[in-house]
């Protein structure tokens, strides 16, 4: 009892003391608890900052607790992607090779990554599975004739198109699939330009696939392209996907939700105070920047987005951005009407001035041309040694010209000031390495400069023979100086503006001048200064077959062709219609080419069949295209019975080509379809002195025809002076045949 007495006696003042002073008790337990909450709180604010900034990817360490409305909720991050899926639709290989160029930068990001022939694909059975794979979608397709897909994806963009505008496929039926687009096309093709690509990304926005960034529009056009070629433009947009890729795996990006407009990408979800104005601020950014490089609005969408629809609802607080982005629009209209302020419109002045000074040329295009052997000049004129040079150096027999006109194929310089040209033709052969335009606008180099370098090139080409096994040295000799030239070598050369001043830099330098134009710019024949020989190329005589055959870049292509035939006629000096036969495709219509004839009166028809340049995914054609020499004089034999004042005058069988002249230049008899060539520089001579006043006439400066040259003679075109050559079997053949 005691015990417990003392017990009591102690504990009770204790006790007594802590009810009194239990106040601070509280305090001291309270300021404890909070400096636990307040060190495990920075404790996990430093622990995800370092996540985020290392950029780690989900897991179940992931998982954090967010407070919201007093309730704790779990959300995962969804931050990877499984792979890139790379679609290609390519006519002549370059998206192919965009493609291939594309998965070797994914690899390295050591990501899995498909390249897929959209040929090769059956979007039916497969593309849906595309919107649970997490993979991203990627779409290059080039635009072909008539803003048609390549035929390789014509398939594809049929099914799209369709289930696009069907109602029982649904606007969610591609929900989830993640893609990204790069078109191919040509800006001079105005109403088609990129039309494919277009259409691939509207149609997977309606289906309600979701954009990873805006579609992307490369240009062939190397006057308007954004980056001087398609293949610059590529390389821009490639760097982006890949930072963008990049990032989606991290998870610091989001698909494009699809409401989009002339690039920019707003989400329909108002973000949350949670988000980084930092990002935000970077995502606004690299829109505007796409948006810069490259044109990619959806007209549909735009109107859609405009419209806004009857049941739209517009937030209070997005009235600001809407307000803003309408005087925004009013400005740009402004601009292109023209009623803005001088600032801007100087701007936009040296920004324009700027575009049309870009060279022709492009380091891309130069490195191409430059390995098949042209010799550049300048930013836009090149000169190239042809076969037929190299062959009558050894003696081997000269060109279809050295036949019907009398050209000595080793004196003859091959050139053009203009390596663009208007048509896209099926049987190119330069594979249309060359630039394509309807216009100049490139940066132009003077006439003089450019004479000087390609008689500098031609010489230094024809150097490298000397001393070659089986090159006659007086040929060798002769041809160290040129007195012939065929601006004939690619391109369009009367598109160069100095094409007259050029032209008369030639017969100064008593250089004769065969000139071949593709009758699509009428003016300019017109205005153009006698040349030695005028070519107009007549691939096709109708409307149709000359789009399919030419694929011109104009759309008024047919009535230009048929000015261009009626300038032609107007020349008093020697025209030549060149007539390229393709089996199948323009050698069943005599009675038009009769027509057409008879509309531009040209002094003689070439008619060659289209020679074949080995497979090019530029063009379809094949061996069985080609017509056999047989063929080709059966042809010319019809269609001299349609056209009364001509007749066959002279054949080279070598080239698979015939002369048919008009009966004027067949004087007693006797066929005179050569050229007098020192005396047509004698007769544009006197024509210039006399400031136009004094003209000449084809016949004033006609040779006399050499009779192995003739229609029917031995030879059949080969001058008996040199020595057939013969591949196959080495064996030498001194008949000419």
């Amino acid at each position: 009892l005691n015990v417990s007495m003392d017990t009591w006696n102690f504990s009770y003042p204790c006790l007594v003391s802590l009810w009194l002073h239990r106040f601070y008790i509280y305090s001291v337990v309270a300021f404890g608890i909070s400096v636990w909450i307040i060190i495990q709180f920075l404790t996990t604010k430093t622990k995800n900052k370092g996540e985020k900034s290392n950029g780690s990817p989900a897991s179940s360490e992931g998982i954090k607790d967010k407070l919201l409305n007093g309730y704790a909720t779990l959300k995962a991050k969804e931050v990877y992607v499984a792979g890139v899926k790379i679609f290609y639709g390519s006519q002549t290989g370059t998206a192919k090779k965009f493609a291939t160029g594309l998965a070797e930068a994914v690899i390295s990001l050591n990501l899995p990554v498909a390249v897929i022939s959209m040929g090769d694909y059956d979007p039916d059975d497969c593309l849906a599975e595309e919107t649970t794979s997490r993979n991203i979608c990627v779409f290059l397709v080039a635009t072909y004739t008539d803003g048609q897909p390549p035929e390789s994806a014509a398939w594809f963009c049929k099914w799209l198109g369709e289930a696009a505008n069907d109602f029982r496929f649904g606007k969610t039926y591609l929900k989830g699939l993640r893609y990204a687009v790069f078109g191919l096309g040509n800006s001079v093709y105005v109403d088609h330009y990129n039309t494919a690509g277009r259409n691939i990304d509207r149609w997977l926005w309606m289906l309600g696939a979701s954009r990873i960034m805006t579609r992307a529009e490369g240009d062939c056009n190397v006057a308007q392209s954004k980056h001087g070629s398609i293949e610059s433009d590529f390389e821009a947009w490639k760097a982006k996907f890949l930072s963008w890729l990049q990032a989606l795996c991290r998870g610091e990006k989001k698909p494009c939700s699809g409401k989009c407009k002339k690039g920019k990408c707003k989400s329909s979800r108002k973000q949350s105070k949670e988000s980084s104005d930092q990002e935000h601020r970077a995502s606004e950014h690299e829109n505007t920047e796409a948006e810069e490089l490259f044109e990619t609005s959806s007209e549909e969408e735009a109107d859609a987005e405009e419209a806004g629809g009857t049941n739209a609802v517009v937030d209070v607080e997005d009235l600001g951005n809407i307000m803003s982005h309408m005087k925004k629009a009013k400005r740009e209209r402004e601009l292109e009407e023209g009623d803005v302020g001088t600032s801007l419109t100087r701007e936009n002045a040296g920004r324009k001035e700027e575009g049309e000074k870009r060279e022709m040329i492009t380091p891309a295009l130069r490195e191409a041309l430059t390995k098949q052997g042209y010799k550049l000049i300048g930013s836009h004129s090149g000169v190239k040694l042809c076969r037929w040079t190299k062959s009558m150096l050894r003696g081997r027999g000269g060109c279809y010209k050295h036949t019907f006109y009398g050209i000595e194929s080793h004196r003859c310089m091959e050139a053009t000031p203009s390596l663009a040209c208007a048509n896209k033709c099926v049987f190119c052969w330069r594979h249309h390495t060359n630039p394509v335009g309807t216009e100049w606008r490139w940066k132009m180099d003077q006439p003089e400069m450019i004479l000087q370098e390609a008689i500098e090139n031609h010489q230094n080409m024809i150097k490298q023979f000397k001393g070659v096994s089986g090159v006659k040295a007086d040929r060798f000799e002769e041809a160290m100086t040129a007195k012939h030239c065929a601006l004939s070598l690619v391109g369009e050369p009367i598109m160069y503006p100095e094409i007259n001043r050029f032209v008369k830099l030639l017969h100064q330098h008593s250089i004769s001048s065969f000139l071949v134009t593709n009758a699509q710019f009428p003016d300019e024949i017109r205005n153009l200064e006698p040349v030695t020989q005028l070519y107009v190329s007549v691939d096709a005589s109708t409307k149709e077959s000359l789009k399919r055959i030419d694929r011109p870049l104009f759309k008024d292509f047919w009535q230009r062709f048929l000015d261009s035939l009626k300038a032609l006629s107007e020349k008093q000096q020697r025209t030549v219609y060149r007539l390229t036969l393709v089996k199948a495709w323009n050698v069943d219509e005599l009675k038009a080419y009769a027509d057409l004839i008879a509309l531009g009166k040209p002094d003689f028809i070439e008619v060659k069949g289209v020679t074949y340049c080995g497979e090019s995914s530029a063009s379809n054609l094949t061996m069985a295209n080609v017509p056999w020499h047989e063929e080709v004089v059966r042809f010319v034999q019809e269609l001299a019975d349609l056209v009364p004042d001509y007749e066959i005058a002279c054949e080279h069988e070598h080239s698979n080509c015939l002369l048919m002249a008009h009966k004027k230049f067949k004087v007693d008899g006797e066929w005179c379809t050569w050229i007098n060539y020192g005396r047509f520089q004698e007769l544009v001579r006197e024509h210039e002195r006399s400031g136009g006043a004094k003209t000449f006439t084809a016949a004033d400066y006609a040779a006399k025809t050499p009779r192995w040259a003739l229609f029917g003679s031995r030879e059949r075109g080969f001058d008996p002076l040199d020595v057939r050559y013969q591949r196959k079997n080495k064996a030498r053949d001194i008949s000419g045949c």
